[in-house]
């Protein structure tokens, strides 16, 4: 049932919120002294707020950030589903030099 439960999962990189897929995630570590307990969007266990975690946050959006546990993180980050916005610019395209769009304004 678990197992079932786990492959029906969506990582959050695959569930956009807000109609928007996220391009990059901005992930730091937290630690909190609220007695309160989260879900790890990854793996879908209990991750105690006085426990070591990260908080990941879609293009640095600080309203749709999740705490998850350190390891999940860290395999979806290899497993390149939570690219940094390092990782993300360095897969688009370069703009064009400045020569090159001064010589493509030359008549």
């Amino acid at each position: 049932q678990d197992a079932t439960a786990a492959r029906q999962r969506l990582t959050l990189a695959e569930r956009p919120a807000r109609g928007e897929a996220v391009r990059w995630w901005s992930m730091r570590p937290a630690q909190n002294r609220k007695p309160t307990t989260y879900r790890c969007p990854f793996c879908g266990g209990h991750l105690p707020a006085l426990s070591e975690h990260v908080l990941v946050m879609p293009e640095g959006d600080p309203s749709r950030r999740r705490h998850a546990h350190t390891a999940c993180a860290l395999t979806e980050r290899k497993a390149g589903r939570l690219p940094d916005r390092q990782e993300w610019l360095s897969t688009q395209p370069r703009p064009p030099s400045l020569l090159r769009r001064l010589l493509r304004r030359s008549p």
